[in-house]
């Protein structure tokens, strides 16, 4: 009788190692392939490059795969007590790391049954992550970019974005991450936001840079990264203009736009009552919106509406009132605002958000009420979290320091040790030594 052989990998990017451990496996009886779904994957690093259906695909077509099955977990555990196969075959370096855990539980439940784990020893020369890198040197593409907020969603119950204000401030979201027990951990893509893009050119926040100019920035960060960008669209200005913006954030690739239902001159919403700000008509917003959606070319693109309700003091029944009427409208998510030191008002609107029949992604911007953990919002049904402005405000008295250092000492050795090493900085740009 032949033995039944179960195989789990990922198998985003198919190597000779991936090829070496379904022929052992081969050898072995029927290879059953449980290729991990995007979700699976995404629990302990980033979402694969293709979705699960073309890697399901690719892996098909081996002559030595008699069957390929989703694997909905990092655990092998349900695959394996649903197959009860007589061999689980697995290259020999799970033995430390985010998966030593899953490796003690293949062997514990193979022992209910008899069945055996065999390891296959570690193909040289060929490392996933090094092929990961050299993916993201040749780059991406507009399409691809775009769709991968999406399918980020799809897979990932929280995504986080920070934001950017240049090419430099793009290549460290792109690249700063932390291993931790669960896997590694980084920013899912950046939020081109408005302040940070007219501070960084001293201009107030009031919609002073125009769409083309911060378009010049968008080109900068498209240049030398590959994650997903979210665009802060202010209030998209009149509607006749926003399908103009729509269809060129679009064609450059970013992923979504998101504007706010204000009208007049554009004020920063942590101002709140303190200067004068106006909410447009529920009506005209919603015409905006679906002006904005009937211009777009794809459906991965998405417009989010921005609520100021909770900023002008309105309360959330004024918010949820709007947020139902935009998303009738086709928007494509809502993002909640507050300027409350705590995030009371948001967890309520949160609540009365999640029983909307027709409810779509939920975006939030913990600048204010920042002591709230992103485990706290996913709790609550947050989609999207965005750092709003932490890099360039981190920078500025950085900057700031080291000028009044040289101004005091007449030298600049003071601040040697807050500074990069010259080559250090010669060397993070690829291409520069």
């Amino acid at each position: 009788m032949t033995k039944s052989v179960y195989v789990g990998m990922s198998a985003d990017l198919i190597h000779p190692g991936h090829i070496n451990i379904v022929k052992k496996a081969a050898e072995l009886g029927e290879v059953t392939v449980g290729l991990l779904t995007d979700k699976a994957i995404a629990s302990y690093k980033r979402v694969p490059f293709m979705e699960w259906e073309r890697r399901a695909e690719v892996i098909g077509a081996l002559k030595d795969v008699a069957k390929v099955v989703p694997q909905e977990t990092l655990d092998y555990v349900p695959n394996l007590r649903t197959y009860k196969p007589d061999f689980v075959v697995h290259g020999d370096d799970w033995k430390e790391g985010v998966q030593a855990t899953v490796r003690q539980s293949v062997i514990d439940v193979l022992a209910e049954w008899g069945g055996e784990l065999v390891e296959v020893p570690y193909t040289q020369g060929i490392s996933s992550t090094k092929l990961h890198q050299a993916m993201k040197e040749i780059g991406t593409t507009p399409d691809l970019r775009r769709a991968s907020l999406r399918r980020m969603l799809n897979a990932k119950p929280l995504v986080r974005f920070l934001d950017l204000h240049n090419g430099l401030s793009g290549l460290i979201i792109e690249k700063v991450g932390i291993d931790t027990p669960k896997g590694r951990k980084e920013f899912d893509g950046m939020w081109a936001s408005s302040l940070t893009d007219a501070t960084s050119k001293g201009k107030p926040d009031i919609e002073a840079v125009d769409t083309s100019a911060r378009v010049s920035t968008l080109n900068e960060v498209l240049e030398v990264t590959t994650k997903p960008i979210i665009y802060d669209g202010d209030t998209g200005g009149k509607p006749e203009h926003f399908v103009f913006t729509v269809r060129t954030l679009e064609r450059l690739g970013v992923s979504a736009v998101i504007i706010e239902d204000k009208t007049g001159l554009k004020k920063n919403s942590l101002f709140g009552n303190e200067v004068e700000q106006s909410l447009e008509s529920i009506e005209l917003f919603s015409d905006k919106i679906r002006m904005g959606k009937a211009a777009q070319q794809t459906d991965d693109f998405m417009i989010i509406a921005r609520l100021e309700s909770l900023i002008l003091g309105y309360g959330v029944d004024h918010a949820m009132e709007r947020a139902e009427a935009f998303l009738q409208a086709g928007a494509d998510g809502i993002m909640i605002h507050s300027r409350s030191k705590t995030p009371d008002e948001i967890f309520e609107f949160c609540d009365r958000y999640n029983a909307l029949p027709n409810r779509k992604t939920l975006v939030v911007v913990p600048s204010t009420y920042n002591t709230t953990t992103e485990d706290e919002l996913q709790e609550k049904g947050v989609n999207i979290v965005i750092y709003a402005n932490q890099l360039l405000r981190s920078a500025y008295p950085a900057m700031v320091n080291t000028a009044e250092s040289i101004l005091t000492h007449g030298r600049s050795a003071e601040c040697d040790d807050q500074m990069m090493p010259i080559n250090e900085i010669l060397e993070l740009i690829p291409g520069g030594k």
